[in-house]
C-alpha cells in the first residue's frame, strides 16, 4: 500500500470520526434552534471557512504554467457544486430534523445505510450486482428492523424513517462526489456544495421556524463544531480523499461514523443501546463488510 493510499485512508478515517461525534452536535443544537436554522447556519460556517484556503490556492495556481480550459472547468464545477449540494440539502435535513425523534446511535448506524444503497443505486448505472449485494441488502434490511422497531409496534418511527430518507440522499451525494470531484477542485467543490446547502435550507428557515438571534448565540458551540469540523473539514476532507481511494475502502471507512456516533452518544449523552438494537447494528455491519467483500474480489 504506497503512501498516498494511507494518507487518504487516514483522512477519510478523520473525516468519519468529526461526523460521528458531529451526532451529539446536531441533537444538543436542537434544543436551541429549528432543523433547518441549523443546517443553514452551519452551512454557511462551512463555505465561509474555506474561502482563505481557496484564496491561498488560487494565488499559488497563478504562478503555474498550467494551460486549461477554466471555462469549460468552471462550468462543470458550479453545476457539480449546485447538484452536490442540493443533494447535501436534502440529506442533512431529513438527518437534522429526524434526530430529534431518535438517539444518535441509531441515526448514526441507519445513516450508514448508504453504504449499502450506493452500490445498488449503481445498478441503475450499468453496474452488475451478484448475489453478496443482495444478501447484504437482506441483512441490513434485518438489521433496521431490529435496530428501529420496537417490540410493541411494527412501525417504523418517525426519526428512523426520515433518517433511512437521509442514507438514500447521502447515497446520490457520494455518487455525485464521485463523478465530479476527480474533474474539478475538490475544495472549490466543497465550498460551492455547502454554499448552495445553506441558501436551500434558508428558505425553509425563514418560513417554517423564524430563526431567533439568540437561540442561535445559545447553540454557538454545537453550530461552530458541525460548521467548522463537520461541513468545513470533514466534508471537504471527503471531496479530496475520496477521489484518491478505492471506492471499496473509501466507502468503509466512511461507514465508521455510525460507531463513533455511538460512542460520542455512550460518552457524552450517555445514551444506550439494548440487545435488541446492539443485534441490529451487528447485522447491518455484517452486511456492509459483505459489500465491500464482494467489490474487492472483483477487483482482483
Amino acid at each position: 500500500m504506497n503512501r498516498l493510499v494511507v494518507r487518504h485512508s487516514l483522512l477519510l478515517l478523520l473525516a468519519a470520526g468529526i461526523w460521528g461525534v458531529a451526532f451529539v452536535a446536531q441533537s444538543v443544537g436542537m434544543d436551541y434552534v429549528g432543523p433547518f436554522t441549523f443546517t443553514s447556519v452551519r452551512s454557511i460556517i462551512g463555505s465561509a471557512v474555506l474561502l482563505p484556503l481557496i484564496a491561498f490556492r488560487s494565488k499559488r495556481e497563478e504562478t503555474g504554467e498550467k494551460t486549461i480550459d477554466k471555462k469549460g472547468v468552471n462550468r462543470t464545477l458550479l453545476i457539480g457544486g449546485i447538484l452536490c449540494g442540493t443533494l447535501l440539502f436534502i440529506a442533512t435535513n431529513f438527518q437534522q430534523i429526524g434526530i430529534q425523534y431518535t438517539t444518535v446511535g441509531k441515526s448514526g448506524f441507519v445513516t450508514a445505510m448508504y453504504i449499502v444503497l450506493v452500490p445498488v443505486l449503481g445498478i441503475f448505472l450499468h453496474k452488475k450486482a451478484g448475489w453478496q449485494i443482495w444478501t447484504s441488502v437482506g441483512l441490513a434490511v434485518c438489521g433496521l428492523y431490529f435496530l428501529c422497531m420496537t417490540e410493541s409496534s411494527f412501525a417504523m418511527e418517525l426519526g428512523d424513517l426520515l433518517t433511512l430518507c437521509c442514507a438514500v440522499a447521502f447515497s446520490f451525494q457520494i455518487l455525485c462526489v464521485d463523478y465530479f470531484a476527480p474533474k474539478v477542485d475538490g475544495v472549490k467543490l466543497a465550498c460551492i456544495q455547502f454554499f448552495t446547502c445553506g441558501v436551500l435550507s434558508a428558505l425553509p428557515m425563514m418560513v417554517f421556524e423564524h430563526p431567533d438571534p439568540a437561540g442561535i448565540l445559545a447553540a454557538w458551540l454545537p453550530i461552530l463544531y458541525s460548521g467548522v469540523l463537520s461541513n468545513g473539514v470533514a466534508y471537504t476532507l471527503q471531496i479530496v480523499a475520496q477521489p484518491g481511494l478505492n471506492p471499496t475502502v473509501a466507502s468503509l471507512l466512511m461507514s465508521m461514523e455510525s460507531v463513533f456516533s455511538v460512542l460520542a452518544g455512550w460518552l457524552l449523552l450517555h445514551q444506550k443501546l439494548s440487545s435488541r438494537e446492539m443485534a441490529g447494528c451487528a447485522l447491518m455491519f455484517v452486511a456492509i463488510m459483505l459489500v465491500q467483500i464482494r467489490f474487492k474480489t472483483n477487483q482482483k
